[in-house]
């Protein structure tokens, strides 16, 4: 499964350099909120970075930002544009080990409705993590879209329109994991309206 997801973005990530955010607003403030939680000291680990457009925003105001994709494609974009000296761009998937761990902060931008298995990257990240340590995510939860997202989904998936596994995530089912891996939540909100695409700060307890 990891080669084909890895195969599928692969094939997509010149498209998805190349498309527009959808919302520019929505994705200011969630980098400005981001950068409430972070310090000049911190080492932070980013999974599912595709491009890496918000490591190259956020890099600068912590030591060192390790973004990390499953797609060699969208990394070797990523290493194209130009970034702060303290960012580094990895092919892994999201329950890799990493180096540099355990880490102060951990980041999961839009990735955990689409890992083979949420509830064990929730527990992979949980322990990438130094105590008191930081996982901030913002989700998109196909569950709390209605009816469609169950219909269309299973179509655009045999026909490779979608990766291969979307999970069809509910915020509070969401919420139930991200505790259930071992974190305390300090902070849920949206951006824009966008209610199924939650943004969650949690806290690693000391």
């Amino acid at each position: 499964m990891t080669a084909q997801t890895a195969r599928f973005w692969n094939k997509k990530a010149q498209g998805y350099a190349a498309k527009p955010l959808s919302d520019v607003q929505s994705y200011e403030e969630m980098l400005t909120e981001i950068g409430l939680h972070l310090s000049a000291s911190d080492n932070v680990l980013e999974i599912g970075c595709g491009t890496g457009s918000t490591a190259v925003r956020m890099a600068e105001q912590v030591a060192s930002w390790t973004a990390s994709d499953i797609s060699s494609e969208m990394i070797r974009i990523a290493k194209g544009k130009p970034a702060p000296d303290n960012t580094e761009f990895v092919v892994a998937d999201a329950d890799s080990s990493f180096e540099k761990a355990p880490f102060d902060v951990v980041c999961a931008f839009h990735i955990l409705h689409l890992v083979p298995d949420t509830e064990q990257t929730l527990k992979s990240l949980f322990n990438q993590l130094k105590p008191d340590g930081l996982f901030i995510s913002k989700t998109v939860c196909p569950g709390d879209m209605g009816i469609m997202p169950r219909l269309v989904l299973p179509a655009m998936t045999l026909f490779r329109l979608a990766p291969p596994n979307v999970h069809l995530l509910q915020r509070a089912s969401l919420t139930q994991m991200v505790k259930k891996a071992g974190f305390e939540i300090i902070e849920q909100k949206t951006f824009g309206g966008h209610t199924a695409a939650p943004f969650i700060v949690a806290r690693r307890p000391a």
